[in-house]
C-alpha cells in the first residue's frame, strides 16, 4: 500500500466513523515507520475536515461530530508518543490554545496542539467553549509566547477579537503573539482584530509559530 493510499484509508476510516479500522491504521503507520506528523495531517486532519463538512452540509449532526473526535482523539494518543521519541527535550516555546466561548468545536484545535507539541512546543489546551479571561489568565500563569485562539461559528468569532481586546486594556498585548483559527477566520478579520497571524492547517500554524518566535 502507498504512502497516499493509506492517507485515503485514514480518511474515509474516520469519514465513516470507523473506530476499529482508524485504530489498525494508526498501529499500521507506526509499525512501517511512515512520517507519523503526515499521517495526521493528511490522514487524520483530512477525514476530520471532511466530517466538518458533512456538518455544514446538514449530512452529519452533533453525534457525529462528537464521535468522530473521540476516535481522533484515540489515534492520536497512540501516535503522540512515537513522535516524541527521540526529540530533544528542549522546548521551543510556549502556546496555550482553546477554542473560544460559546464554541464546542475542537477537533481542529486539537490536531493543531498535537502537531505543536510534536514539533517541540509547550502546549497547554484549554479544550473548548473557553472564557476569554481564562485563557488570559492560563497565558499569564505559563508565561506563554503564543496565544491560539480557534472559533468555528461566526456568532463566536468576536471573541477572538475579545481577548485581543483585554490584552490592550490590561497593556499586556506586547507580550504574547496571538494567532487565530477556525473555517471563517480570514486575513481580513486577522487584521480587523490586530492578531499576529492564522492558518489555514496544522502544517501551517506549526509554521507560523515558528515563524513568529523567530522575530
Amino acid at each position: 500500500m502507498s504512502q497516499e493510499n493509506l492517507f485515503d484509508e485514514i480518511s474515509e476510516a474516520i469519514v465513516n466513523l470507523d473506530k476499529e479500522k482508524a485504530i489498525q491504521l494508526a498501529k499500521k503507520a507506526i509499525n512501517e515507520d511512515i512520517e507519523l506528523l503526515d499521517v495526521i495531517e493528511k490522514g487524520f486532519g483530512e477525514g476530520i475536515r471532511r466530517i466538518g463538512d458533512l456538518w455544514d452540509e446538514g449530512e452529519f449532526f452533533l453525534p457525529e461530530l462528537m464521535l468522530g473526535g473521540t476516535i481522533m482523539q484515540e489515534a492520536m494518543n497512540l501516535l503522540l508518543p512515537h513522535l516524541k521519541v527521540g526529540s530533544e527535550n528542549i522546548s521551543l516555546g510556549k502556546v496555550v490554545i482553546a477554542t473560544i466561548e460559546g464554541d464546542i468545536h475542537s477537533i481542529g484545535k486539537t490536531i493543531v496542539g498535537t502537531m505543536l507539541s510534536a514539533n517541540g512546543f509547550d502546549v497547554y489546551d484549554l479544550g473548548a467553549d473557553v472564557p476569554a479571561e481564562k485563557i488570559i489568565k492560563m497565558a499569564v500563569e505559563k508565561n506563554a509566547d503564543i496565544i491560539g485562539v480557534s472559533a468555528l461559528l461566526t456568532t463566536t468569532m468576536i471573541g477572538q477579537k475579545k481577548i485581543i481586546e483585554i490584552l490592550e486594556n490590561r497593556n499586556i498585548r506586547d507580550k504574547f503573539k496571538v494567532i487565530l483559527g477556525g473555517a471563517p477566520v480570514t486575513n481580513t478579520w486577522v487584521n480587523e482584530c490586530k492578531a499576529d497571524g492564522f492558518a489555514g492547517s496544522a502544517i501551517e500554524a506549526v509554521k507560523l509559530v515558528k515563524s513568529l518566535l523567530k522575530k
